[in-house]
């Protein structure tokens, strides 16, 4: 908080937090208390822009600004509480495929591990799939609306360019939180989670949503059986809470990027000629329209990048979080083929029985691959409390990224 000064207040080192029913170690551990928000006056206090949820033509009352609920504390862990996922209801298998371009199940299954997709069909909306499964992750968190801080919005592929997470967040009924997209492909799941963990470390922030959403089937061209094979949408969530720092659920993470790499996977935009015909002379004007082309994807390229990288980036989290692979009790990556995963496995020397997949039944489905099959696992009683996962996404940009969490 700025004072008018132009000054921040200084901050007030306070004790951080007991766990429920356990002391800090022995330990008088110090966090930093923000000060309370600066009381205003004369003209100021009648006038706030853009500091609530409710506006008035960009302007509101002092009165209708959101008050923190309780001091905010960083230097805080992470733990994950909660997890859900929605699907769209229309199932595409590979016999369905088969009819539209030349391929066959055998073909599919032997080279991906796909059998079916879901597709967004009707009216449905990636923001409806997301909405679903943020309820159920708060559901299972016991967590209310209310009490949440932050959603992100991990996708690529949002109903508004200008992004879904405001909406998201309203029809949730997170009325005190804010929200923000955050755009990085297959990898996105990853990176918002840690973003989350940083954002409640340096911000004492509390309780965040991070949501992997895609639909990259409205930019799939089903006529290449190279890439229409590949792809499904969903959505998939999970509650992100503040714990004490020896509590913390992220133990190491990896992030990464290459730039060079953009040519073997994209979807780039392009132009079309403007209808306008009169421009008062102003060449090369108005601009084309711009639209988005189809996924383009170099196969072998991406399957070569992915299980060279990915085993790579996982033992560099690993390194962090000072733990041996051995220590893993589930390997969950992005669910983009299961050669992929069978190799990763195989180089971090993790057996088949702690590999969580479900590429058969879903496809790819980008940001929300890892959400979704990690709400399978829990919901099925597989992954367990106090369990290691090792997770790690890659895909466009070209982007990957692992981070070791252990389920609460």
């Amino acid at each position: 908080m700025v004072a008018a000064s132009g000054l921040a207040p200084p901050r007030l080192a306070v004790p951080c937090p007991r766990a429920a029913g356990r002391g800090c170690g022995g330990h008088h551990r110090v966090g930093f208390l923000r000060s309370a928000p600066v009381a205003l006056a004369g003209p100021a206090a009648a006038q706030l822009r853009c500091c609530a949820s409710t506006v008035d033509d960009g302007v509101v009352s002092a009165a209708a600004a959101p008050k923190p609920r309780l001091p905010r504390v960083v230097g805080m862990g992470s733990k994950l509480i909660g997890c859900g996922s929605a699907t769209p209801s229309l199932s595409v298998s590979n016999d369905d495929l088969s009819k539209i371009v030349e391929t066959s199940d055998e073909w599919i299954a032997a080279r991906t591990g796909i059998r079916n997709r879901r597709v967004l069909s009707g009216n449905e909306t990636l923001r409806e799939l997301s909405v679903q499964a943020a309820k159920k992750a708060l559901e299972m968190a016991q967590v209310n609306a209310d009490d949440v801080d932050l959603v992100l919005l991990c996708t690529s592929t949002p109903d508004d360019l200008f992004g879904g997470a405001a909406q998201v967040l309203a029809e949730v009924g997170c009325a005190n939180a804010f929200g923000f997209d955050i755009t990085a492909a297959c990898s996105g799941f990853i990176i918002g989670l840690i973003t989350a963990t940083r954002f409640i470390k340096g911000g004492g922030i509390r309780n965040i949503l991070v949501i992997g959403a895609d639909a990259l089937s409205q930019f799939v061209d089903w006529t290449d059986r190279g890439t229409c094979i590949l792809f499904g949408d969903a959505a998939g969530a999970v509650l992100v809470q503040a714990c004490s720092a020896d509590e913390d659920g992220l133990l190491g993470f990896c992030v990464q990027s290459d730039g060079n790499g953009q040519k073997h996977l994209n979807c780039v935009s392009s132009h079309v000629e403007s209808i306008l015909s009169k421009t008062n002379g102003v060449p090369s004007f108005p601009p084309k329209k711009a639209t988005f082309s189809n996924i383009e994807m170099n196969g072998k390229e991406v399957f070569r990048f992915a299980v060279r990288c990915v085993p790579q980036s996982i033992e560099k989290a690993l390194e962090e979080a000072g733990l041996p692979a051995s220590s893993i009790d589930w390997l969950l990556l992005h669910q983009a083929n299961q050669r992929i995963i069978d190799a990763a496995a195989s180089r971090l020397d993790i057996p088949s029985d702690k590999v969580i997949s479900n590429l058969a039944n879903y496809g790819n489905t980008s940001a929300a691959s890892i959400p979704l099959a990690l709400d399978e696992a829990v919901r099925a009683g597989k992954v367990k409390a106090g369990d290691v996962i090792a997770a790690s996404g890659f895909g466009a940009g070209l982007t990957w990224g692992s981070a070791i969490v252990k389920w609460c």
